[in-house]
């Protein structure tokens, strides 16, 4: 075997190297902003689970209000319905704008649940109502720091599939582009944080 023939085969040997590389470091920051979402998506599960022990803790003093309660019930099993779309594929850009849009219906349901609240000092100053949002509020700075998280986990794995010759190893091995969490308003962007203060009751 001649020497060029060792060196060419040195160098594809060299180059077949490279490109697992490049490979496997994509398939490593794509698993770690899968990791991110999972992160998110335990948050989501435990802001969705109180979110009935919420109504139903307030049915007794918001007896006309029903349609307050049930927008947010509906919007509680959209969000929870995208949450499961997301999960089963974090990969999928559609499915992560899907749970962006409806976690912002969620968040304007609860808003105008809050604000509807008001009106009724009673509920106010339950103290089972006053725990169930503070959970609520803990919880939703809880998804907000995961998303973040994920957000960057998200922007890291952008940055290098789009690098050259990154875009081809990743456009030949299908690691497609996924999309940021982000919420839809302003308004909805910043945790919910409501005062249930007894001395205004």
């Amino acid at each position: 075997m001649s020497i060029t023939t060792l060196v060419s085969l040195g160098v594809l040997i060299l180059f077949g190297f490279y490109l697992v590389s490049i490979y496997n470091q994509l398939v490593t920051l794509r698993n770690r902003f899968k990791n991110g979402f999972a992160q998110i998506d335990v948050q989501l599960q435990r802001r969705h689970d109180l979110i009935p022990n919420l109504v139903e803790s307030a049915k007794a003093y918001m007896q006309h209000e029903q349609d307050t309660l049930r927008m947010v019930m509906e919007a509680r099993t959209r969000a929870m319905s995208a949450t499961k779309a997301a999960a089963t594929h974090p990969e999928d850009g559609a499915a992560i704008k899907g749970l962006s849009s409806a976690e912002t219906a969620l968040n304007r349901a609860l808003a105008n649940f809050y604000a509807v609240a008001e009106n009724y000092p009673e509920l106010k100053a339950n103290t089972t109502i006053q725990q169930l949002m503070e959970e609520l509020t803990s919880t939703e700075n809880k998804v907000g720091f995961a998303r973040q998280s994920y957000n960057d986990a998200v922007m890291a794995y952008h940055t290098y599939r789009e690098k050259f010759p990154n875009n081809f190893i990743a456009g030949f091995f299908a690691f497609k582009e996924t999309e940021y969490l982000q919420l839809e308003s302003p308004e909805a962007k910043q945790p919910v944080r409501v005062s249930f203060d007894r001395t205004n009751s």
